[in-house]
């Protein structure tokens, strides 16, 4: 069962995916924003993906289709993602997230903020005050 933070985060996620706004995903888009974050996929490897995740045959993924594809696999796997999204805020070598990795990486999202923007998100899940985001905060933020 998707507890609400979660659902919430995964309509985000969803919405941010959804260039053209229209409540689906298309191969397309969801090739363009795993790009966007330094991932690399092959459109034909997204069509496949989206052939099994595809509830009503219509080639693009609702909103309930794209939470399901979230849900999937086990705690082992989720770990795995949740450490693949966190490594791509983490570029300043200190295995954390500043706020300067994340203002770089909104702005590759197309969310451009300021660097004082980005220090209140952190302060917002920051558990221990350090001025950053470990892996553990980052687990409880999106949880």
């Amino acid at each position: 069962m998707v507890r609400l933070a979660e659902a919430e985060q995964y309509e985000r996620v969803f919405r941010c995916f959804d260039e053209d706004g229209d409540g689906k995903l298309s191969p397309s888009e969801l090739r363009r924003r795993v790009g966007l974050t330094g991932g690399e996929v092959l459109l034909k490897e997204v069509e496949v993906a989206f052939e099994s995740l595809d509830s009503d045959g219509d080639g693009l993924l609702c909103l309930e289709d794209f939470v399901g594809f979230m849900e999937g696999g086990g705690e082992e796997e989720r770990m795995g993602d949740l450490r693949e999204a966190f490594g791509m805020y983490v570029t300043d070598g200190c295995g954390c997230i500043t706020p300067k990795s994340l203002k770089r990486m909104l702005s590759r999202l197309g969310q451009s903020k300021a660097e004082d923007d980005c220090e209140a998100m952190i302060r917002h899940f920051d558990l221990d005050g350090d001025g950053v985001i470990s892996f553990d905060e980052f687990k409880v933020m999106m949880m």
